[in-house]
């Protein structure tokens, strides 16, 4: 369930640093290397971490929901937190 594609909304997950074996959702890619992420709990979206793609393990699960929140501004740390929890049920179970 891996992915080369990376897009807003997707799931992934820290390899190195603090945020390993932590899962997030991508919240804006900025270039080929780097994308902006959060979890709505200790990255929350007014302050997401700057990471290298190269630093992720990008899996192949994408929520339209979250995708189409960051698109109108109207998305909560809450929401983002529910919304994770869901994804990672659906992975890891």
């Amino acid at each position: 369930m891996l992915s080369y594609n990376k897009r807003v909304g997707q799931v992934v997950e820290g390899l190195s640093g603090r945020e390993k074996n932590k899962i997030f959702f991508i919240v804006k890619v900025i270039d080929n290397q780097y994308v902006l992420i959060s979890d709505g709990n200790k990255r929350k979206l007014d302050r997401p971490k700057l990471k290298k793609v190269k630093h992720l393990k990008l899996y192949n699960l994408y929520n339209n929901r979250v995708e189409k929140k960051i698109a109108s501004e109207e998305i909560t740390d809450a929401f983002l937190r529910a919304e994770l929890t869901k994804s990672k049920t659906i992975l890891f179970d």
